[in-house]
This record gives C-alpha cells, sequence and structure tokens, in this order.
C-alpha cells in the first residue's frame, strides 16, 4: 500500500471518542446516484457537516504540505492512498469542526477502508445511507450532466460501475448484516429521494424540536406577540445546536 507518512496533524492520533461523542453516517451510492445533491440538502435541513474524502485529498494536495506531494505523487503512479492518510484528513476535519454530526461521502471505498477507519477513529456509524440506483440511471445521468468533465465518458463510466461494485458493495453488505444500512430508491425525482431521506433522519429532527421546546420554555410567556424577538430566538436555537 506505500509508505504512511506522519499524520497531518499529529493530535488526529487521538480517537475522536475521546474528547467529544460524535454521530457519523457514511453515504454509499454508485457514481451519479445523486449523493452529493442530498447531502447538500441534509447539511441544510438537519445540521450535519458533510465531509467528502476526495475534497480533503485534493485540498491536502493543493496545501503544497509533505503529505500532500506524497498523494499527488501516488495518484499520478497509479497507487492507492492508503487508508491511513484519508481517515487521518477525516479525522482531523472532524476534530477541527465545532460540529458533531458528520456525513462521510463516499467512504469508505472498500473493506480495507471500512475496518481501518473503526480501527483508527473507534467509531462506527449510526447507519449507511445507501443511495441505490440502477447502472442505466446512473450511465444517463453522467452522460447527460457532461460539462467538460474528463471521467464522464461512457467507457470511463463503466469502468467506475466496475470498480464501485467489486469494492463498495462489500461494505454495504458487512453493514446490512449489522442492520445499518438504510436504502434510498435514488432513481426517483430529486425531490421525492429527499422525502425518503427524512424519514431516515427523522430522529435528528425531533432532536432539533426537543431542543427548541426546552429552549422556548426558558423565554417570557408573551414572547409570540414579538414576530422578531421569535425569530432571533430561533436563530439563536439553531446557531447553539448547531455551531
Amino acid at each position: 500500500m506505500g509508505t504512511v507518512v506522519d499524520t497531518p496533524n499529529k493530535e488526529a492520533n487521538r480517537s475522536l471518542t475521546a474528547e467529544k461523542k460524535v454521530a457519523v453516517v457514511f453515504v454509499l451510492g454508485g457514481p451519479g446516484s445523486g449523493k452529493g445533491t442530498q447531502c447538500a440538502n441534509i447539511v441544510q435541513h438537519y445540521g450535519f457537516t458533510h465531509l467528502s474524502a476526495g475534497d480533503l485529498l485534493r485540498a491536502e494536495i493543493k496545501s503544497g504540505s509533505e503529505n500532500g506531494t506524497m498523494i499527488q505523487n501516488m495518484i499520478k503512479e497509479g497507487k492507492i492512498v492508503p487508508s491511513e492518510v484519508t481517515i487521518k484528513l477525516l479525522q482531523r476535519a472532524m476534530q477541527e469542526s465545532e460540529n458533531d454530526k458528520f456525513l462521510i461521502d463516499g467512504f469508505p471505498r472498500n473493506e480495507e477502508n471500512r475496518a481501518a477507519f473503526e480501527s483508527v477513529t473507534k467509531i462506527e456509524p449510526e447507519f449507511v445511507l445507501f443511495f441505490d440506483c440502477s447502472e442505466e440511471e446512473m450511465e444517463r445521468r453522467l452522460l447527460s450532466r457532461n460539462q467538460g468533465r474528463e471521467d464522464d465518458n461512457i467507457e470511463t463510466i463503466r469502468k467506475r460501475f466496475k470498480v464501485y461494485v467489486e469494492s463498495s458493495m462489500p461494505v454495504i453488505e458487512h453493514y446490512n448484516a449489522r442492520e445499518k444500512v438504510r436504502k434510498i430508491d435514488a432513481a426517483k425525482p430529486v425531490e421525492e429521494v429527499f422525502e425518503a431521506v427524512k424519514v431516515v433522519f427523522a430522529p435528528f429532527e425531533k432532536e432539533l424540536q426537543k431542543a427548541t421546546e426546552v429552549f422556548f420554555k426558558l423565554l417570557p410567556m408573551d414572547y409570540e406577540k414579538d414576530q422578531l424577538y421569535h425569530s432571533l430566538a430561533l436563530t439563536a436555537t439553531m446557531l447553539v445546536l448547531f455551531k
């Protein structure tokens, strides 16, 4: 798997759970299944922080750090970036965030990723949000969205499908055996897909409502008479919960 360089941040060696309790949801699905769109909806409605392993790797490369140079060289040589490197970037991002709820998009990509993540972070996901979509539909979407992306040609798309099935499906099967997979029919229109997502995230909405009710109990009895005051109070609640 290549040589693993020093941790991007030595503090990331510590277990996240030793510092704060976090909720992690893995978001998996084939290329073109709509993960990015739905992650944006979840962030907006439920206050999660969205972490993309690919984005973190690209940001590390762009930073010009020694670690970023190593990652760039491995990618150029066609090698797989070691799980430990990606996990430590994810771990650092979680530790630096003031949030405690995270969507990890497109990771783990394989069983080795999964086992390494749980071993290093000592975290198991709350559940896996799996966007299930046929290859025909994903292919149609990828080809129709082509905006100059080099990886959106038919040959490359089909190779990506093959890698996804061979690598990621065993991860989904692992968590499915533990009753942690929440499968969403991602072939439907975006709005309908999000309605299904809302059902999965209902417990988080109840948590928000409960916290809001507690907050309002501390307010003066006549707060509803002042709409501006009401709006400010609601905004304050959101900031406290999702800071």
